[in-house]
C-alpha cells in the first residue's frame, strides 16, 4: 500500500542519516522484526538492549512509511474520551490504559531528549469546539483526576488571556511532547546495532512460517531467516491471517511552514492543539521554528483519491489555522498526506493470535501511535522472557 502523498516534512529535511545493506545471506536470531518503522524501532531497540539477538527487516527504506508522514504529537490522551472508554471497557482497563499511555510520553522522552530528534517536554491543549463541549470536558478532567491524571480546565476568559481566539472551554495537559520520529527512528537503531541489532531496509519478507521450534522467514532474494518469534510492526501492512475488519483506514493530511519569527497569540509556550470536532485540527511547532498542522480526515478510498484530496484539504488546514492565529503570517513549505486507522474503542492490538502462534503484533492504530509502539516494545519483551503482564490483556485482539 502507497501510506503517503506529496512531500513529507521529516525525510526532506533529515536527507538520509544512515544506509543499511540488503540481506542476502540465511540468519539465525531469536526475535525476528518486520517493519522498520518508529515501531519496529522502538521494539528493535527494546529487545536488543537486553542483549536478545534480533534482526530487522524492511521491505522499502528505513522510516519511509507511515513514520514519514507522522506528525509526532507525543500525548497520553487518545482519541477517545477516558469517560467513553469507561463505557467501553470498564473503568479498569481504561484508566490502565490512559495511565500506560502516560507512561510512553514521559519513556519516549528519555529516549528522545538530548539525542538531536527535536524532542520537547510541552503541554497539550484541547479545545472544546462548541458550548456543549464544556460539560463533555468537565466530565473528561473529573475522569482523569479520579485516575491520578493532572489536567487543568480553562475557561472561555482564561483561552481569551493567554491565546488569539476564543473557545468556551479547553483541557490543559502539563505532559505531552513534540519529536522528529524520522530521525528517533535512526537513532534508536543506530543504539541498537551497537547492542548487536542487524538491520537490513529492501528485504521484503515474502513467506513466513510458524512450527514448534519458532519461525521461518524468506525474503523476496531467496535470504532464509529462522527466529524463535517474530514481531509485525508492519503497520496497516498486515500480514493476510489477520481480520482486516479490526481497523477503520483514514486518509489525513498535514503541512510545514517555512520557519516563522514570531508565534504571536499562541500561549503556554506554543503548547500541541488539537480539539473536540470530529475529524479534529491540531498543530505543533518543530525545533527550527516551523509549524505543522493537520487533520481534514476523509475514509480511505485509494491512495490515488487521497492524492487528489490533498491540495484541498490542506488548504483548509490552513485556513483554519489563519483564523485560530490571525497574527501568524506564514508561508507553506510542504504539503503531504497519509494512511492511519482506528480501532473501535481507540486502542491499539498488541499481542498474538492463534493463526500465528510464534508471532508477536505491534498495530498501534491510531492517533497516538507512537506512545502505543512504546507500550507495545514493552508488554512483547515481557511476553517473550515468560513474565506475566496485567496490562496485556487490555490490547488482545479477542478484547
Amino acid at each position: 500500500m502507497d501510506l503517503t502523498s506529496g512531500t513529507p516534512l521529516w525525510p526532506t529535511t533529515n536527507g538520509l542519516p544512515a544506509v543499511y545493506p540488503r540481506l542476502h545471506q540465511d540468519l539465525r536470531c531469536d526475535l525476528a522484526v518486520i517493519g522498520g518503522g518508529i515501531t519496529g524501532a522502538l521494539v528493535a531497540h527494546r529487545f536488543a538492549r537486553e542483549g536478545i539477538s534480533t534482526v530487522l527487516l524492511e521491505a522499502d527504506e528505513i522510516g519511509h512509511g507511515s513514520t514519514a508522514a507522522t506528525t509526532a504529537l507525543i500525548q497520553y490522551e487518545i482519541d477517545t474520551h477516558l469517560v467513553d472508554l469507561i463505557e467501553k471497557v470498564g473503568a479498569d482497563h481504561a484508566t490502565r490504559s490512559y495511565r500506560l499511555c502516560l507512561e510512553a510520553v514521559r519513556g519516549i522522552g528519555e529516549l528522545a531528549r538530548d539525542d538531536g530528534c527535536g524532542w520537547r517536554d510541552t503541554r497539550s491543549l484541547y479545545l472544546g469546539t462548541t458550548k456543549r463541549d464544556r460539560t463533555v470536558l468537565e466530565r473528561e478532567q473529573l475522569a482523569r483526576r479520579m485516575a491520578g491524571i493532572d489536567v487543568d480546565l480553562l475557561d472561555e476568559r482564561d483561552i481569551r488571556e493567554r491565546f488569539s481566539f476564543r473557545r468556551p472551554a479547553a483541557l490543559l495537559s502539563p505532559e505531552a511532547g513534540q519529536v522528529d520520529a524520522f530521525r528517533l527512528t535512526h537513532k534508536l537503531l543506530a543504539t541498537a546495532v551497537e547492542a548487536g541489532l542487524q538491520v537490513y531496509d529492501r528485504s521484503p519478507v515474502t513467506k513466513y512460517s510458524s512450527h514448534k521450534a519458532g519461525v521461518d522467514l524468506r525474503t523476496a532474494d531467496g535470504a532464509r531467516v529462522r527466529a524463535r518469534r517474530v514481531a509485525f510492526a508492519t503497520g496497516y501492512e498486515t500480514p493476510e491471517f489477520l481480520d482486516r475488519r479490526i481497523v477503520r483506514l483514514h486518509s489525513t493530511f498535514a503541512l510545514a511552514t517555512a520557519p516563522l519569527q514570531s508565534f504571536e497569540g499562541w500561549g503556554e509556550e506554543c503548547c500541541l492543539i488539537w480539539e473536540t470536532a470530529r475529524p479534529y485540527f491540531y498543530a505543533r511547532t518543530t525545533a527550527d521554528g516551523r509549524v505543522v498542522m493537520g487533520g481534514g480526515d476523509r475514509p480511505f478510498a485509494t491512495a490515488h483519491k487521497r492524492d487528489r484530496l490533498l491540495v484541498r484539504q490542506t488548504a483548509r488546514i490552513e485556513d483554519h489555522f489563519t483564523k485560530l492565529f490571525p497574527a501568524i503570517h506564514c508561508d507553506v513549505d510542504w504539503r503531504w498526506g497519509g494512511t492511519f486507522g482506528e480501532t473501535r474503542d481507540g486502542l491499539p492490538y498488541i499481542g498474538s493470535v492463534a493463526q500465528f502462534p510464534n508471532g508477536y503484533f505491534a498495530l498501534g492504530y491510531g492517533g497516538n501511535g507512537i506512545t502505543f509502539s512504546w507500550i507495545a516494545a514493552n508488554l512483547l519483551l515481557e511476553r517473550f522472557l515468560g513474565r506475566p503482564s496485567r496490562d496485556a490483556e487490555l490490547f488482545r485482539f479477542d478484547r
